[in-house]
């Protein structure tokens, strides 16, 4: 299953190779940090939940983001 959402952000911080924090057009804040032990990089993600869906679904969403993300870092 899938599906698609339109998204749109402002940057408010972003520290290069370190960590960035957005705002979505909803004004929930999202701080992305990047932390690196013993030579691997680990993403930690911290981000205002919304009131619509259940906290579980948002964090299976932002799961699958990550997921993704690795899926296509580790091909680069």
């Amino acid at each position: 299953m899938s599906s698609d959402f339109d998204f749109e952000t402002t940057y408010e911080e972003i520290v290069p190779h370190q960590s960035f924090i957005y705002e979505g057009t909803d004004d929930r804040d999202v701080a992305v940090n990047f932390v690196f032990i013993n030579n691997q990089t680990y993403v930690m993600i911290v981000f205002e939940a919304e009131k619509t869906n259940a906290i579980e679904m948002q964090r299976a969403g932002w799961q699958a983001i990550l997921d993704n993300f690795k899926k296509c870092a580790e091909q680069s």
